[in-house]
């Protein structure tokens, strides 16, 4: 028997967990959306004031590897850890992780954050040993449950999770030993891009077609096919030659095939037809940089784009913008509000969406690179400061009954 979100609300866990205990930890999305964002605000302050002041992130660690990889499996790592905690109880059918092993999960989390920030505490290695435990218990945690509940089918979405711990372990092998990430970051940008290729795949074009069948339309997108697998199967190549040999031409070729497959599968998910609900209409515009991601990497390839700006294509456009619009609206749908955007997360969806446009200027424009990238900087924080304003409210409080939609 599946439950609803009201059921859980209501019922005893197995785990001696009340969901009417203190609510921050009756649902994986909220700590895990909300202390993401509060993350995602620092880490950029932070960030911003090395770069500003001469400010000491990260110690021996080094602040640009600390930068890179906080965005990547410390802001990210929480928020796909949001979403599956509260995807996989609709997968199965099962209570969702809540109370004690929730906090526990969240702490691990937490202290992560701490021991990279201050690796000269404890030195880098055990800090390093301390941070790379959140992503691998986390995987287990999801996998266990997907197993429990018998939904062999959903493994296939912890392949890409599987892949982070990896290219966490990996990127946090090449910092020690070679100074600084190079493929371990463009393997951990690849697992979090195909969680989006493949679990958007199905998304998208449910979440459009049942806001188009309640506004009374028929024009549906294509529903999964054939072509979603092909796209899948020839996004894999593609994202393998960037993560191995980035700057060749074969690279720029496969990508850019990747890029025109995507693109033709974004156009048959008809994302124009939702322009009246943002809430719908910016996971296209997110899935947007997908292709276009694929299009900055070939470019970068053929030696048009510099690769750093190629790569924020994909982190800030493709992956955060994604992150961003499933945080808003899981929030909104698993609290017990109308699913529709406000203003407050209209204006936090255009500043994430503008940053992503911004960012990639740097390459292009370098003798304006402060102003690039005190801009991006501010419209990041912007970004997941509005979520933070409008959402924290909503996430440390009851779910309302439910209104609709």
């Amino acid at each position: 028997m599946t439950l609803t979100r009201d059921a859980i609300d209501k019922r005893q866990t197995p785990r001696g967990f009340s969901a009417l205990g203190p609510t921050l930890f009756s649902y994986g999305f909220r700590p895990f959306f909300l202390g993401g964002a509060i993350w995602a605000c620092l880490t950029m302050l932070l960030w911003i004031a090395s770069l500003s002041t001469g400010l000491e992130i990260g110690g021996d660690y080094g602040a640009r590897a600390w930068h890179a990889h906080e965005m990547l499996f410390g802001f990210g790592s929480a928020i796909v850890a949001g979403f599956l905690l509260t995807a996989t109880p609709n997968w199965t059918g099962r209570l969702p992780i809540s109370g004690p092993p929730l906090i526990l999960l969240f702490l691990l989390w937490a202290i992560g954050r701490l021991a990279l920030l201050f690796p000269d505490a404890l030195g880098v290695i055990p800090s390093v040993a301390i941070e790379a435990a959140f992503l691998p218990v986390m995987t287990i945690v999801c996998v266990r449950e997907i197993i429990a509940g018998r939904k062999w089918a959903d493994l296939k979405v912890m392949a890409g999770l599987g892949a982070l711990p990896l290219a966490n372990l990996c990127f946090q092998y090449e910092v020690i030993a070679e100074g600084g990430p190079d493929h371990a970051a463009r393997l951990g940008v690849s697992a979090y891009l195909m969680m989006i290729i493949v679990v958007g795949g199905r998304m998208l074009p449910s979440f459009t077609r049942n806001w188009l069948a309640k506004a009374g339309r028929t024009n549906f997108p294509v529903p999964y096919n054939r072509y979603d697998t092909t796209v899948i199967l020839a996004s894999l190549p593609a994202l393998a030659l960037w993560i191995a040999q980035p700057d060749e031409r074969i690279t720029g070729t496969a990508t850019l095939a990747a890029a025109a497959l995507h693109a033709v599968r974004l156009i048959r998910w008809k994302g124009w037809t939702t322009s009246r609900e943002t809430l719908v209409s910016v996971l296209h515009m997110a899935y947007a940089f997908i292709p276009l991601g694929f299009l900055a990497i070939a470019a970068a390839a053929f030696d048009v784009l510099d690769p750093v700006s190629s790569l924020h294509v994909l982190t800030v456009g493709g992956v955060a913008t994604m992150m961003l619009a499933v945080m808003t609206r899981a929030t909104r749908g698993h609290t017990g509000r109308a699913l529709t955007a406000s203003r407050m997360t209209c204006l936090s969806y255009a500043a994430l969406l503008a940053c992503a446009l911004i960012r990639p200027l740097a390459g292009l424009f370098p003798d304006q690179l402060a102003l690039i990238y005190a801009a991006a900087g501010l419209l990041w924080i912007g970004g997941f400061g509005l979520y933070i304003l409008e959402y924290g409210p909503m996430l440390v409080t009851r779910r309302r009954q439910p209104i609709g939609g």
